[in-house]
């Protein structure tokens, strides 16, 4: 079983949103999935709520009851394990940590978002001896930024060869519980998750 923790201590990257798309990537892709949202605002778990299908599982839940959970979902043969944290620093998303066998850190290819991931990757560092990588989120589709965001961040951590576009799907397919998969199967955000969750599952 993989354990995945999504962190950001800075809010608005989209850390709940890629977290669902792969989330429904993953059970797609025929994987025993569940995503724990740790986010006292539970973007996640609203987002299942307004979702037809059952599946993927989104539990709101308690950091405390972070352990039992994962104990948990390994019995019941659970092959990925997504967490959604706080977007802030708090108990919560230290005790995910703990937990984690690979960190993602969403972060937009903007001045003040690489001004803020610095805090998120010194938290990250605390983690058990596991991998994190920073994932380029809202990335203009055109010009240099997004490149020059991997570069300056290259310097600290590893960065996600796979760059989340500033695309309207995303958003789009949140508003009904759907994934870019299930909204635009064939669309560029269906490939940009596609491709983030089999780097994801190799890394």
């Amino acid at each position: 079983m993989k354990t995945v923790v999504l962190l950001s201590q800075k809010g608005g990257t989209g850390k709940s949103t890629i977290a669902t798309h792969l989330a429904v990537c993953a059970e797609r892709d025929g994987k025993k999935v569940a995503l724990f949202d740790l986010d006292p605002q539970a973007s996640s778990y609203k987002w299942s709520q307004r979702r037809k299908a059952e599946q993927p599982a989104v539990v709101s839940a308690a950091a405390a009851e972070l352990a039992n959970l994962l104990v948990q979902a390994k019995k019941q043969g659970a092959d990925l394990i997504l967490v959604d944290t706080a977007g802030h620093a708090d108990a919560s998303s230290l005790h995910a940590l703990h937990h984690a066998d690979l960190v993602l850190i969403p972060c937009r290819p903007s001045a003040a978002d690489l001004d803020a991931i610095e805090d998120t990757i010194e938290l990250a560092s605390r983690a058990k001896p596991s991998k994190s990588a920073v994932v380029l989120n809202a990335a203009p589709t055109r010009g240099q930024l997004s490149e020059q965001a991997r570069v300056a961040i290259e310097e600290r951590i590893q960065v996600a060869p796979v760059v989340l576009g500033q695309r309207s799907a995303y958003a789009s397919a949140w508003i009904d519980g759907r994934s870019v998969e299930e909204y635009e199967v064939n669309g560029k955000a269906a490939e940009e998750i596609r491709k983030l969750y089999q780097w994801m599952m190799k890394y």
